[in-house]
């Protein structure tokens, strides 16, 4: 039997047919569609949502790569079994996904990417929004996604559908392949019709696989951690995608082997965890970073080794540490010469514990002594750098974290990809729960936060949703506030006002740069924005879209704000104006370094004195062989 439909009507019947399964827990693979339409999509994808609007529901965006965000983090709040679809017109509509599918993939998130695409029968060539590239007239803009996405297909001919659909669901369920998945539509050949077979439409449950390691790796992986001395876990974003945190906790409890994490896996334990110390890194806390220096083995559950992890290959300073590496993708198990244990992450630390259970095998006690007494001075450090003892007072970037940190309990759920804010959280935030902390750091992307919320809060309606942004970030991307406000998505945003690029000003003064160009202020006579501040009310502006804002200009009002946002059912901003660390002391500094190259040659003194500080760390940099 067969089916009569267009092109996009079968798509959408049949993405709505699509689910995953694990751990007996079955969802609905493309919970929903995102849309804005133009030539290249409205009568195809746009026509075909009206048709089955019953069985795939659709959001309203107001800027393309907003969309992949908001699909991105419904996608992670979801542990990767549901994500959205994404559909743009062909043109700007659809370059406008690259960074958002680079995001995506960058960080192994699924999103489904359908840009409209010009046509496949070239009628008139070149046609509007046509890219002509003259040796090659099968190229459109849309071949921009190929290189950020991790299947990509166009759909010429409606029977090419078949295939292309399942291998782009394949994808989007494989926990080692996903990330942005594009199939690229011809607008003519949306519209097309075709007699498709009813199997096409039958539902569909897609096991995501949970594969155990490999027996030998698993002996020499026990091995390695019984003769080490000075264990370190380094926690990544395959823990939290794998849903391993207690398999996690089991494995440090019962070993006593510190953890640390990576922005992606921060929260993997909760703060208060007798094993856990803090984020690692460029960014980490000053008990991580100096259990790393010392670390004979090094054990990455789920982690890719980033620089900002690494501090660009200076941390790990013992000269006869080895890495240990368990994750579910060959390419991350083989890093740093590590030793290999593919599979998935909660599997591989439940063979683990299982395997050294036997040798009832522990940390020394003076170890565990050592790194407890450093987490507790470090936490000092962070109530040292969360109190306010002026509440009249304006606010430091710190103080407005430890004022929201006093408010939320363990359901309230973070988001924050860019900026300052990201150093100071990974350092300073208190994680109360495995999905509390949801930074964005694999592509650092500045606009993430407001449309990744609305993503968050469709996937968690009943939990309170912050979006923390700096001025940097909220004018990249204030425009899902729209849609936050139509729908009546009840997010919450800080929107922190410092006037500027604060932490690439901060670098930029580091590396010889002297904060040139990171200052939101008017222009001096020596051509440097060194002016007054620019006259901007953002408050305004959020306001202007349909939130409601709450203005802070204490740490008094703050904490009222705050709690007054907390408790809003509706789409609410909390404004406040912080001190800069020009005036007030801040987070704790850097406890690692992280490689910007610096001028080598120079003639302004702060880039001369820069590049004699590179070269000693550049010195300390080893490769791990």
């Amino acid at each position: 039997m067969t089916v009569r439909l267009t092109v996009a009507q079968a798509l959408v019947r049949f993405l709505a047919a699509q689910h995953t399964r694990r751990d007996g827990e079955r969802r609905r693979l493309i919970g929903a569609t995102w849309g804005i339409f133009g030539h290249g999509n409205v009568a195809g994808i746009g026509q075909a949502l009206v048709e089955y609007a019953d069985v795939m529901p659709y959001h309203q965006g107001r800027n393309e790569q907003s969309m992949v965000h908001a699909a991105v983090g419904y996608a992670r709040q979801s542990g990767r079994l549901s994500t959205h679809a994404v559909t743009t017109s062909i043109g700007p509509g659809a370059t406008n996904l690259v960074t958002g599918a680079a995001l995506a993939t960058i960080n192994h998130l699924p999103v489904l990417l359908l840009p409209g695409d010009t046509f496949a029968a070239r009628p008139a060539d070149p046609v509007l929004q046509q890219l002509e590239v003259p040796y090659a007239g099968d190229v459109s803009v849309n071949d921009s996604l190929r290189p950020v996405s991790r299947y990509f297909d166009r759909i010429t001919r409606p029977e090419a559908l078949i295939p292309a659909a399942l291998q782009a669901v394949r994808v989007l369920t494989d926990p080692v392949e996903t990330g942005a998945v594009t199939l690229a539509l011809p607008q003519d050949v949306q519209a097309e019709a075709y007699d498709w077979p009813e199997e096409f439409f039958a539902e569909r449950t897609w096991v995501v696989r949970r594969p155990g390691a490999d027996p030998a790796e698993l002996t020499e992986a026990v091995r390695a951690i019984r003769a080490a001395r000075r264990p370190l876990v380094v926690a990544g974003g395959g823990v939290r995608h794998s849903r391993a945190e207690a398999a996690l906790a089991e494995f440090a409890e019962t070993t006593g082997i510190p953890v640390a994490s990576t922005q992606a896996g921060k929260g993997s334990l909760p703060y208060d965890h007798p094993q856990d110390v803090g984020g690692i890194g460029h960014t980490g806390t000053a008990t991580a970073d100096e259990l790393a220096r010392a670390a004979d083995l090094v054990i990455g559950v789920g982690t890719r080794w980033t620089d900002f992890t690494t501090a660009s290959h200076t941390l790990f300073a013992n000269g006869n540490v080895r890495f240990l590496n368990l994750n579910i993708a060959p390419h991350d198990g083989h890093k740093m010469a590590g030793l290999a244990l593919v599979a998935d992450a909660r599997s591989g630390l439940t063979e683990l514990t299982d395997g050294l259970r036997p040798h009832g095998h522990r940390v020394d006690d003076d170890y565990l002594t050592g790194y407890t007494r450093a987490k507790e001075r470090w936490e000092r450090r962070v109530d040292a750098a969360y109190a306010a003892h002026d509440p009249d007072a304006r606010p430091t970037q710190p103080q407005v974290l430890g004022a929201l940190d006093a408010l939320v309990d363990e359901r309230d759920v973070i988001i924050n990809a860019a900026g300052s804010l990201p150093g100071d959280l990974h350092k300073l935030w208190r994680a109360r729960s495995s999905d509390q902390y949801h930074l964005e750091y694999g592509y650092s992307c500045m606009g993430y936060e407001i449309p990744a919320a609305i993503g968050v809060k469709l996937a968690a309606p009943d939990r309170p949703v912050w979006a923390l942004v700096g001025d940097g970030t909220y004018l990249m991307m204030p425009t899902e506030i729209v849609t936050a406000v139509q729908e009546g998505i009840a997010i919450k945003m800080v929107l922190v006002q410092n006037h500027g690029y604060a932490s690439i000003g901060g670098l930029s003064e580091s590396v010889g740069g002297e904060r040139f160009g990171t200052a939101y202020r008017f222009p001096s006579v020596d051509g440097a924005c060194t002016g007054a501040p620019l006259p901007v009310d953002l408050a305004a502006n959020a306001e202007s879209l349909g939130m409601r804002v709450l203005r802070a200009r204490t740490v008094r009002d703050l904490r009222t704000a705050l709690a007054e946002a907390r408790a809003a059912d509706t789409p609410t901003c909390v404004y406040v104006e912080t001190e800069t660390a020009d005036t007030v002391s801040g987070a704790p500094e850097a406890q690692a370094w992280w490689d910007v190259p610096v001028a080598e040659t120079a003639t302004r003194p702060s880039a001369v004195k820069a590049r004699e500080l590179y070269e000693r760390h550049v010195s300390t940099r080893r490769r791990h062989l």
